[in-house]
């Protein structure tokens, strides 16, 4: 059990600075919560607890960019992000632990997909490229991520991103107000989570603290490390989980 905390604790660590720097950190806790001895299901819970605070401290560090898009305010876009949250917090709780085991390996497929997508594709956008979304659609974009991120959450930064800057927003307005959505995202599912589940609490300290850490440290290297390998590094992890439970659940 000590050499699976040990490796729980320095997967948080480098998650948080994955986290601070490009995104992705749930590709590293959430295999580490299973070799710990979680099932997915609980796994999933665990690291959305976990990783929460440092959520709230990126979004607080960025509040100033926070922006509404494609007419909508940001308090709507807020009230929309609580909305689906819950509904997908919901959702996670009403799938029987069987069921989730075996849509994890898709699941973990979809967020590296769209994680690679956003990393390689949609960066090569123009920044001051026309809105394509309307009113109504990015209403409609905004909750049906929600409702994603409440129920698994991987990928959903990239999501948001893409949806914020087909909005209109600029990447830099498009990532601050992401980063605040997905904490607005997670804490309907946190308070669900806590109210109706039983937490490994332990685990989620452990996890917390380290990802807190990394993520200061993350922080101090943004400016410092080449992103294009770092995002060839977070998707060859994902590409490797997706095998691996592929393979696990077969």
């Amino acid at each position: 059990m000590i050499p699976a905390l040990i490796l729980l604790a320095l997967a948080s660590f480098i998650a948080g600075a994955q986290n601070a720097l490009a995104g992705g950190g749930s590709f590293l806790v959430f295999p580490a919560l299973l070799f710990a001895g979680l099932n997915p299901l609980a796994a999933n819970i665990t690291s959305t607890i976990a990783l929460f605070p440092g959520q709230v401290t990126t979004s607080l560090a960025g509040r100033s960019l926070v922006e509404g898009a494609a007419g909508l305010s940001i308090r709507m876009l807020v009230g929309i992000s609580l909305v689906g949250g819950g509904i997908g917090a919901v959702l996670l709780l009403a799938t029987p632990v069987s069921i989730f085991t075996h849509l994890v390996p898709y699941l973990v497929l979809f967020a590296t997909a769209v994680f690679a997508w956003g990393s390689f594709a949609a960066k090569k956008r123009a920044e001051d490229e026309p809105a394509h979304i309307t009113p109504r659609g990015a209403m409609v974009a905004q909750l049906l991520i929600a409702i994603y991120g409440g129920y698994f959450g991987g990928g959903i930064g990239i999501l948001m991103l893409a949806a914020l800057t087909a909005a209109g927003l600029s990447v830099r307005h498009a990532g601050a107000t992401k980063n605040m959505l997905a904490g607005v995202i997670n804490v309907a599912a946190v308070v669900i989570f806590i109210v109706q589940t039983s937490i490994h609490w332990r685990l989620v300290l452990l996890v917390a603290i380290a990802a807190i850490g990394g993520g200061q440290v993350g922080v101090y290297m943004l400016r410092r490390i080449n992103e294009t390998v770092l995002r060839i590094g977070i998707t060859a992890i994902g590409i490797l989980l997706t095998i691996g439970l592929f393979l696990h659940a077969g």
